[in-house]
C-alpha cells in the first residue's frame, strides 16, 4: 500500500483562471490586490484579491447556461473542479472508482442571500435563491455537472482551514479503503458580509497587504476556489497517470485559546504543524519551503512565527504568505495555497512575501522577499488557521522522496457511550422515551434548561443560544472525559447571529456593525466553543452539508476510532431556527401549515414538515462499560447510490458484523410527513427491508439539517433500554421487546444518503 499522491489540480483566483495564469503571476511577483469592481459593497476603498470575472463571464467561462441559477461561489468551485477533473483525467480513466468530493466553504451563497433578502421577506421574485443559502448547497451544485463519478459529497466549514481540512477527510477515507480516490479542497466568493465582518473585527489592511512585516496593518481579503485530486499512488498507476506530488503528512489541532486569536505561543498552529511532520516521518530539516498562514494581521503573524521558531529552532526553512499576491482567500485558502505549494514544487521555485520590508522583533527568520529560483525544494509546507483556533498542516513532497503512507489498520471497534440533548423535547434527559411532548404548532423554539445553573451571567450573555446548547450538552455528554477530537455537524451555523449581523448591514448601510455577531456566524464557532470551555487542543472540525451533516461528522470519527488514531470523541448535531428564515424557507415549500399530528404526518400527503431546534452531543469511543449505549458496527455515505450499489453495501455491512438482515430487528427513518421525502424512506423500505419494522422520530424532534442525530439517538436508547414503544414505531403496533440490532437510513432529497448499523 503506498503513497497518497495527487494527480491533478485545479484553480482560481485573483491571479486569474488555471495554474498556468497562477504560475505567470507568482514567477513575476506580480501581485493582484486591487480595488474592488464587482462585489456590491459601500466599501469600494478597500483592497483585495478579487477574481477577475463578472458572474456572467464565469458563466462563459465553464458554459453554464444562462438561464440557470447559480452562486458565485458555486461558479468559482465549477472552474476550478474542472481543471482538476480534466488535468487528472477522471472522465476517461477512473470508471469503477469510488470518488470522494469534499469541498471546504463558510459563506455558501451569502452575497445571493445578502442581495435578495428584502425580496426573501416580502415577496416571491427571488425565492429560488433561498435554498442556495447553505454551504452544503453550493458544494451539491459544483458536483452536479460530474455528480456520475462521486460516490460521496460533503462539505466542510471550519473558516478559514476548510480546504485543507478536506485535503484531510480525503485522505483518511483513503487511507481507510472508503473510497478510492478524493477530489477535495474549497471555494469563496467575496461578499458584503464577509467583508464587513472582517472590517467590524478592524483587521482588514486599507493598503495591499504585507505579511511578516513589523509594520504590518491587517489582511486583504480575497475570492477563489481551488481542488486537488488524491489516490493512492497504485491508482495512479493503474491509471497511467504521472503524480504531480505526494501528500506525506498533515495535521489539524485546535488553539482552544480565542475565537478569533491565536495563543501568544502558538499552540495551534505547533501542534498542528508536528503532527504532519511525525505523520510523514521528516523531520523539521528535511522542509525546504513554508507556505504560511501569514495573513498580515498583528496577531497572527507573529504568533505563527513563534509556532515555527519552536518547530525549527534557529534553522526556519524559507518562509513566505503567497496571501500578499491573491489575498486571503477564507475557506478556499487551503486548496489555493496547496496548489501554489504543489507549483512551487514542480517547477523549483519559492513566491515572494510581496510587501516585506522589516522583521518582526520576536521572529529570528525573514520572510522570502523576491522570488527565489533554482530552489531545490523536495518537502513543502503548507499552513491554514481559521477562526477559533481551527488550525491544519500539510506536507507536499517530490515523488522521488516520498515514504510509503501506512495504511490504518482496522484495530477498534466503536461504541456510543453517552449522549445529551437539547431540543423540542425535555431537556437533558431521555423523558421523551416514555412521555413525549407532542407539538402542534409548524414553528418550534427548543426546550431550553435554565441557562443560570450552567454559565455566569457575562458568559451567557455573550454565547448565543445554539452555543449555550452545545456547550452544555457537550459537558454532559463527556462527564469527566476530555474528548481527543471534537466534530461537529450544522447545516445553517448560529443562524440567529448570521442574521443579526445581515440585517444590521443592511439597515445600517454596512455602519454601526457588533463584531460579535459576525465572530459568532461561522459554523466552527460551535466546535471552536466547546473546545475552549473544554481546553481541547485535540483534532476539530465541522460538517455543514444540509441534511447529511451529522452523518459527515459520524463517518469521521468512526474512521478515526476505527482505525486506532483517536480512542474517543465527541460528535455532535446543532441547529437553530429563526422566525423570519422558518418564513422564507415556507416560501420553498419546508414547512406545513395546519394538523401536525402524528396521524397527519403519517399520511405524507403534502409537501413540508415543522422545525426543531436541537443540539445533541454524544460521546463514541473504542472502550464500553456498564453504561455503553450501543455498538456502532458499520456506517457508510453514499451519494446517488444505485439500488444495486445500495443492496451490495448493505450486505457489506451485515456481513462485517456477522449477521443477517432477519437479524434487524428495526429500521430507523426520518420520516417527516413531507410527501417527497417520505417517499424515498418508504422506497429504500419496500426494496431492502420491506419486511423489519420502521422506527420514526421526527414525530418527536422535528425536521432539521441535523435531525438525523435524534435518529441515530433513538436507535441507541432503544437498543440500550432493550425495547421500542410503540410511539416509535411507523406503523402503529405493539412494542418490541429486547431488539438486538438496528439499522439507521438517512437521506438529504434522494442525493446524500447515509446508513449506519447499530448493536446490542
Amino acid at each position: 500500500m503506498g503513497s497518497i499522491v495527487v494527480t491533478g489540480m485545479g484553480i482560481i483566483s485573483a491571479l486569474g483562471a488555471g495554474k498556468e495564469s497562477t504560475l505567470r503571476m507568482l514567477m513575476a511577483g506580480e501581485r493582484a490586490i486591487a480595488p474592488i469592481r464587482h462585489l456590491q459593497t459601500r466599501h469600494k476603498d478597500l483592497p483585495v484579491g478579487e477574481v477577475p470575472y463578472s458572474d456572467e463571464e464565469l458563466r462563459a467561462l465553464i458554459g453554464f447556461p444562462d438561464d440557470r441559477i447559480i452562486t458565485r461561489t458555486s461558479l468559482l468551485g465549477r472552474v476550478a473542479l474542472r481543471e482538476a477533473i480534466e488535468d487528472a483525467h477522471l472522465t476517461d480513466t477512473a470508471d469503477g472508482k469510488r470518488i470522494a468530493f469534499i469541498s471546504g466553504n463558510t459563506v455558501g451563497g451569502m452575497e445571493k442571500s445578502e442581495r435578495y433578502y428584502h425580496d426573501f421577506r416580502t415577496n416571491e421574485e427571488h425565492k429560488e435563491y433561498i435554498a442556495m443559502h447553505d454551504c452544503g448547497a453550493c458544494t451539491d451544485l459544483i458536483a452536479e455537472e460530474y455528480a456520475g463519478k462521486f460516490s460521496l459529497i460533503t462539505t466542510i466549514s471550519t473558516a478559514c482551514s476548510s480546504a485543507a481540512n478536506a485535503i484531510i477527510l480525503g485522505a483518511d477515507l483513503i487511507r481507510s479503503g472508503q473510497v478510492d480516490m478524493a477530489v477535495v479542497g474549497g471555494t469563496e466568493c467575496l461578499s458584503a458580509f464577509h467583508l464587513n465582518g472582517f472590517n467590524t473585527l478592524m483587521i482588514l489592511d486599507p493598503q495591499p497587504c504585507r505579511p511578516f512585516d513589523a509594520d504590518r496593518h491587517g489582511l486583504n481579503l480575497g475570492e477563489g476556489a481551488a481542488y486537488l485530486v488524491i489516490e493512492r499512488a497504485e491508482s495512479a498507476c493503474e491509471r497511467n497517470i504521472k503524480p504531480l506530488c505526494v501528500l506525506s503528512g498533515y495535521g489539524n489541532a485546535c488553539d482552544a485559546y480565542h475565537q478569533t486569536a491565536t495563543s501568544p505561543n502558538g499552540e495551534g498552529p505547533f501542534l498542528a504543524m508536528r503532527q504532519a511532520l511525525e505523520q510523514s516521518g521528516l523531520q523539521p530539516s528535511d522542509i525546504d519551503y513554508i507556505n504560511a498562514h501569514g495573513t498580515g494581521t498583528g496577531n497572527n503573524d507573529e504568533c505563527e512565527g513563534i509556532a515555527m521558531m519552536r518547530i525549527f529552532g534557529d534553522t526556519v526553512p524559507p518562509v513566505s504568505s503567497t496571501k500578499s499576491y491573491t489575498g486571503h482567500t477564507t475557506s478556499a485558502a487551503g486548496g489555493v495555497e496547496s496548489v501554489i505549494s504543489i507549483l512551487a514544487l514542480q517547477h523549483q521555485f519559492i513566491p515572494a512575501n510581496i510587501g516585506f520590508q522589516n522583521a518582526i522583533d520576536k521572529h529570528n527568520f525573514r520572510p522570502v522577499d523576491h522570488v527565489l529560483q533554482p530552489a531545490g525544494l523536495q518537502h513543502v509546507l503548507t499552513n491554514s488557521f481559521g477562526f477559533g483556533g481551527n488550525d491544519s498542516s500539510c506536507i507536499f513532497s517530490i515523488p522521488e522522496n516520498a515514504a510509503p503512507v501506512v495504511p490504518f489498520p482496522e484495530t477498534s471497534p466503536c461504541y456510543i457511550q453517552s449522549v445529551a440533548q437539547i431540543s423540542i423535547q425535555q431537556p437533558l434527559c431521555d423523558d421523551w422515551f416514555d412521555m413525549p411532548v407532542p407539538h402542534t404548532q409548524p414553528y418550534n423554539e427548543s426546550n431550553d434548561p435554565d441557562y443560570k445553573n450552567h454559565f455566569p451571567p457575562m458568559v451567557a450573555r455573550r454565547l448565543g443560544k445554539l452555543l449555550k446548547r452545545a456547550i452544555v450538552t457537550a459537558k454532559q455528554a463527556l462527564g469527566e472525559t476530555i474528548p481527543e477530537a471534537i466534530i461537529t455537524g450544522t447545516g445553517l451555523g448560529c443562524i440567529e447571529n448570521t442574521e443579526k449581523f445581515l440585517v444590521s448591514m443592511l439597515e445600517n448601510g454596512e455602519e454601526y456593525l457588533q463584531p460579535t455577531y459576525f465572530m459568532q456566524s461561522t459554523h466552527n464557532t460551535i466546535s471552536s466553543q466547546v473546545a475552549l470551555q473544554l481546553q481541547c487542543h485535540g483534532y476539530n472540525c465541522t460538517y455543514s452539508h444540509r441534511g447529511t451533516s451529522f452523518d459527515s461528522g459520524l463517518l469521521d470519527a468512526l474512521t478515526q476510532i476505527r482505525h486506532g488514531r483517536i480512542r474517543n470523541a465527541l460528535v455532535g448535531g446543532q441547529e437553530e431556527m429563526t422566525p423570519a428564515y422558518f418564513e422564507m424557507l415556507g416560501k420553498i415549500g419546508y414547512w406545513r401549515n395546519g394538523d401536525i399530528s402524528p396521524d397527519a404526518l403519517r399520511a405524507s400527503d403534502r409537501q413540508g414538515s415543522f422545525s426543531g431546534s436541537c443540539s445533541l452531543n454524544m460521546l463514541l469511543t473504542n472502550q464500553r462499560d456498564g453504561n455503553t449505549l450501543c455498538a456502532i458496527h458499520d456506517m457508510r455515505m453514499l451519494y446517488q447510490p444505485s439500488d444495486e450499489e445500495m443492496r451490495n453495501i448493505l450486505q457489506e455491512m451485515l456481513n462485517r458484523a456477522g449477521i443477517t438482515l432477519s437479524d434487524v430487528d428495526a429500521v430507523v427513518m426520518g420520516i417527516s410527513g413531507d410527501n417527497d421525502n417520505d417517499l424515498v424512506y418508504k422506497d429504500f423500505h419496500q426494496k431492502f427491508c420491506p419486511n423489519i419494522p420502521i422506527v420514526w422520530y421526527k414525530h418527536l424532534f422535528g425536521e432539521s439539517f441535523c435531525a438525523s442525530a435524534f435518529g441515530l439517538y433513538a436507535g441507541a436508547v432503544c437498543l440500550h433500554r432493550g425495547r421500542i414503544p410503540n410511539h416509535l414505531l411507523y406503523h402503529p403496533a405493539p412494542e418490541i421487546q429486547n431488539p438486538h440490532n438496528i439499522l439507521v437510513f438517512n437521506h438529504f432529497k434522494n442525493k446524500d444518503q447515509a446508513l449506519t448499523l447499530l448493536s446490542k
